[in-house]
């Protein structure tokens, strides 16, 4: 974590939402995932539900909280897919790392047509599209209300961009990490397929790794616990989602080093 005093942690920057309540944290990093990029396509990118995920993160800048992304790509290639088999592992990687990178520019688009300054930094250079990942440039972009979108996950084979994340929400000093995905919180199974399966309210990081949850990956877990960062898992398909948890509100699922921490 950064050396700010833990108690900025709990008070936010800008003004409060229009409900009346003030945004309980100061900068995060949002984790969404490539999939929901695809809205109801079986691929690619689906540019309403671009602009729709764009919107809630607007609303949330807007709102004066310092705001970072990462994107996944498996809308788009995934290292692990059934179309990477037979290919060299670091090589599959690699193009799942250039699909992030799409996957950021058409958010960066989507976020600059809502008048939101927004800046995407890849771990992978190329000068061309957008910027090198320099950790203390992002911090100066946050600073200015600026919106960064960090691309081509952690910049090696063999870590998913949930990794990247964690890292980044680290690097940046977040004080949560945000992950919207196509589900309200974290399930005892995949609520898709199990109509009784059921939703937690709060987790700690050990119980997601002793339950073998797959909320994130074994590593991020640990770099979130090691660095004291709360992940709060929700539907960012849901709408004015991002904005009420973003308030302490809605329906989401917590991770924390302990659940009474939380009451």
């Amino acid at each position: 974590m950064s050396e700010t005093e833990p108690s900025s942690h709990a008070t936010a920057t800008g003004t409060p939402s229009s409900a009346g309540h003030a945004p309980l944290y100061r900068r995060v990093l949002l984790k969404v995932s490539g999939e929901v990029l695809m809205g109801d396509t079986p691929y690619g990118i689906d540019m309403s539900t671009v602009d729709a995920v764009a919107r809630s993160v607007a609303e949330i800048a807007g709102l004066g909280v310092e705001l970072c992304l990462v994107i996944g790509g498996g809308n788009i290639f995934r290292g692990l897919s059934t179309a990477a088999k037979g290919m060299e592992r670091a090589s599959a990687d690699y193009m799942g790392m250039l699909a992030t990178v799409m996957n950021a520019l058409a958010m960066q688009n989507a976020l600059e047509r809502l008048n939101v300054d927004t800046r995407v930094q890849s771990a992978i250079p190329m000068q061309t599209v957008c910027e090198p990942y320099i950790r203390r440039r992002a911090q100066r972009h946050l600073e200015k209300g600026r919106v960064v979108i960090f691309a081509a996950g952690t910049g090696n084979p063999f870590f998913t961009t949930d990794t990247a994340a964690a890292l980044r929400a680290a690097e940046m000093g977040c004080d949560a990490l945000l992950k919207g995905t196509s589900v309200d919180g974290v399930y005892t199974a995949d609520p898709k397929r199990d109509p009784k399966a059921e939703r937690y309210d709060a987790l700690t990081y050990l119980d997601v790794l002793a339950k073998d949850l797959r909320v994130m990956d074994a590593s991020a877990i640990s770099l979130m616990r090691e660095n004291a960062i709360p992940i709060v898992v929700f539907s960012i398909r849901t709408p004015g989602a991002l904005r009420d948890v973003i308030s302490g509100r809605g329906v989401h699922t917590v991770i924390t080093e302990s659940v009474d921490a939380q009451d």
